[in-house]
Order: C-alpha cells, then sequence, then structure tokens
C-alpha cells in the first residue's frame, strides 16, 4: 500500500440502498444531493461519490439526465473530484449502469469487483411507515437477486470508460476474492498503477466488520499489489467510524457518507453528509492526519483533472 502523507475523504452521499423511510435527512431531489455534495466538499471531502435518484418517490436512477440535474452545480460550487457510480442498482443492466459515467467522462467511477450477495432485506422489517410503495420491495428483493457484475462486464467497464474515455476507479471490494479478481485484470494490463482499493465491510453477503478482516484485506493487497496501489475502507452501519478510523491508522484514506450509514453516533441519525465529515476530520486530526484537497488527491491517484471531463 502506498502509504500517504494526507488522507483523501471520499463521501458517498445517497447511495441506492437506503430507502427514503429509513431517514428524512436522505438526500432524494437533484437540490438535496448537490447541497450534500458542496457542504460535504466545504467540510473537507475531496471525492464525492455519486449516485442518482428521481425526485419524485427517491427510487434509484440512471439516467444521464438526472444526473445532470445536480452534477452541474457541483462543478460549478466546488473543486472536489467527481465519482461516478458504476454500480446503480441490481435490477439495471451494465449499460444503465455506465449510462450517466460513459456521458459524463468522470475523473473516477466506482467499480464492484465482483458478482455477489448484497442483502438489504432485513431493514424491511424494522420499517413500519413507508414513504413510498416501491421501498419495500426494493429491500425485499435484495435477499433473491444477486448484484451481478461478471467478469466480461468488468473488462467492458475497463476498456469503455477506463481506456475509452481515461477515467479511474474507486475499485469496490467486499471480499478478499476481489482482490484476487481485481490482480486478474492489472495482470492483463486493464488496471494500471496507481490505483484506489476500498475496501468495503460489513454488506449482508460480503465480508463482515471485524477489523481481522480489514488487516486481513490490507496483507493481502500488499502481497498483490505491492506498493502500486492506495487503500480506503469503510463498513456499513454503525461500524463506520471505527472503520474508516482503522484504515486511517494503517496509513490508508477513508470514506464517510448516508449511503454507508444514516447515523452520526449511537441513536442518532446523521442530519447531513457534512456531519459526518466534519466529525471524520475531527478524527483524523486528533491522529495526528493531514486532510488532503482536491488537487492533492488528484495528484496521488493519477487523475486526468476536472477540464477533460464533461461536466
Amino acid at each position: 500500500m502506498i502509504s500517504a502523507k494526507k488522507v483523501i475523504i471520499s463521501t458517498a452521499v445517497t447511495g441506492s440502498v437506503h430507502v427514503p423511510s429509513m431517514s428524512e435527512f436522505l438526500p432524494i431531489t437533484p437540490d438535496q444531493i448537490g447541497q450534500a455534495a458542496v457542504e460535504s466538499a466545504q467540510a473537507g471531502a475531496a471525492i464525492i461519490h455519486l449516485h442518482a435518484r428521481h425526485a419524485v418517490d427517491g427510487s434509484p436512477a440512471f439516467e444521464p439526465e438526472v444526473f445532470g440535474e445536480f452534477l452541474p452545480r457541483i462543478a460549478a460550487e466546488t473543486d472536489a473530484v467527481v465519482n461516478i457510480s458504476t454500480g446503480g442498482a441490481s435490477s439495471m443492466t451494465v449499460q444503465e449502469r455506465l449510462a450517466a459515467a460513459t456521458t459524463f467522462s468522470p475523473e473516477l467511477a466506482s467499480l464492484n469487483m465482483g458478482t455477489m450477495n448484497f442483502v438489504a432485506a432485513g431493514a424491511a422489517a424494522r420499517i413500519t411507515d413507508w414513504r413510498f410503495e416501491w421501498e419495500k420491495q426494493f429491500l425485499e428483493n435484495t435477499y433473491k437477486n444477486p448484484f451481478k457484475n461478471t467478469f466480461d462486464q468488468i473488462e467492458y467497464t475497463l476498456k469503455e470508460l477506463g481506456e475509452g474515455q481515461g477515467t479511474r476507479f474507486e475499485f469496490e471490494c467486499y471480499d478478499i476474492g476481489h482482490l484476487y479478481s481485481l490482480a486478474h485484470f492489472v495482470d492483463r494490463g486493464l488496471v494500471k498503477a496507481p490505483f484506489l482499493i476500498q475496501g468495503v465491510f460489513g454488506v449482508l453477503g460480503g465480508i463482515g466488520a471485524d477489523h481481522a478482516n480489514l488487516s486481513h484485506m490490507v496483507t493481502i493487497a500488499d502481497k498483490l499489489f505491492g506498493n502500486d496501489y492506495h487503500f480506503s475502507a469503510f463498513a456499513a452501519g454503525r461500524t463506520q467510524f471505527q472503520f474508516a478510523t482503522h484504515s486511517a491508522w494503517l496509513g490508508g484514506h477513508v470514506r464517510v457518507g448516508l449511503e454507508d450509514n444514516l447515523y452520526i453516533r449511537k441513536g442518532v441519525k446523521s442530519s447531513s453528509n457534512a456531519e459526518q465529515v466534519t466529525k471524520m476530520v475531527g478524527v483524523l486530526e486528533d491522529l495526528g492526519r493531514d486532510i488532503a484537497t482536491p488537487d492533492e488527491a488528484r495528484d496521488m491517484l493519477g487523475l486526468k483533472g476536472k477540464a477533460a471531463t464533461n461536466i
């Protein structure tokens, strides 16, 4: 792992798994997503990880025109690195999941490194007051429908978006096997250093939120990639800040945001993404770690620069 002198904070502002009934603070509309991104950047985030939602009901959206309702504001009001998700939702085709990224050609895009069970069905049993009709079935369907990202889909993404447009990737690794999948594409020359590995813990169907797993993931990544990669980590749910702190302590980077955790502390919902960023900045300062600016993040990750995007 490249032990960075400064920590890159990524903020995932809305995602596509949490449904609006889970929190009144979850950004849904373009104005809310744009505002959340701007506030997060002002609080210290260098990278903004973005999904889109339909404003009428908060359901996951892939259409470039929906992304186009908030991306220009983020570009105009911040210098943050825009990271467009290629994850979308399990119901979307790979072409749909790539539609926004291939349209706007961002500096960075997320890429899940494998087909997997990604189960959020348990949350449905804890919700009694539903805001929208689609939400309950959407959550329950995760119990029987996996998230699909086969090797041919990963290769298509790397060639179409990476080689074709110069976008680099946040490689989301939900298990140790995903590191070996990434190594396959590195060996074939489709992924070049320096690259960003995002370790994801605590999703049902992926690796558990056990700190020994985080240490093990770094050990295996070091074995496979040496000093060719930057590492970041987050855990879904209540251990979010613990895992971000662990990652920073190891010399890595961090990710926070309402996509990953709806709470700021036990029993207290986070009122905004910026609140989580501010808390993380305080933790990093206590650890003696400096915070990377967007341009410093660009330099570390070898990004093509804001001017080379279509935003």
